[in-house]
């Protein structure tokens, strides 16, 4: 059984809606052995986030529908040696979270005994309404952190899709350059490896 370390919340545990207080934390490492062991399975809608087992928020029709869109938006344009996975675990130094879309360099067959790490992917994207706020906190911060080059909030709720570029700074205070946000009418620049491979038309990515 995992043997699990106990710590004070940081900075990010508020945005997650971690209590203040003294709390059980989590390894990457420690999470495997409790995959490993049977403690979490497929069943457990868990994901770990900057040390914390948070709980995903349930998935309503239009939050499936727009992960769908934005897979077949993804899968028609990837360039060659990359592809596209959908709510896939990725290994982070201290997290690992499973975004709506994320493109990866290789071919499946190269993760048979792993997962993908930072350096290997290319762009994220997380489909939000209900977790607007904590994928523009501590998610935007911990694929940031990890040097992921883009990430994209399908943003459901104001109807716009927010790109995010230039991750920088460390720990606590990485972040991306100011977000672009952008409208029905208007096209989502898909970058891989800093070059441009196409123009996404925001319909093609809101439901």
């Amino acid at each position: 059984m995992a043997v699990v370390t106990k710590s004070v919340a940081p900075a990010t545990g508020r945005a997650l809606g971690i209590p203040e207080d003294w709390i059980w934390r989590l390894t990457v490492r420690q999470y495997h052995e409790m995959i490993a062991a049977g403690i979490l399975t497929n069943d457990d809608p868990v994901e770990l986030l900057d040390g914390w087992l948070v709980a995903e928020m349930p998935k309503n029709p239009s939050h499936r529908v727009a992960t769908r869109m934005l897979r077949l938006a993804l899968e028609k344009r990837v360039a060659p040696g990359w592809y596209i996975a959908s709510q896939e675990p990725i290994t982070l130094e201290s997290s690992e979270p499973e975004p709506d879309g994320t493109a990866i360099r290789g071919k499946p067959s190269d993760y048979l005994s792993r997962h993908p790490n930072g350096s290997e992917v290319g762009l994220v994207a997380e489909i939000s309404d209900t977790t607007l706020e904590r994928d523009r906190g501590a998610k935007k911060t911990i694929y940031a952190q990890a040097r992921i080059p883009v990430f994209w909030i399908i943003n459901l709720v104001d109807r716009q899709v927010e790109v995010y570029t230039d991750p920088h700074g460390d720990l606590g205070d990485a972040d991306y350059a100011p977000r672009v946000e952008l409208k029905p009418g208007q096209s989502v620049p898909f970058v891989l490896d800093g070059k441009h491979i196409a123009d996404i038309p925001v319909e093609e990515l809101l439901p």
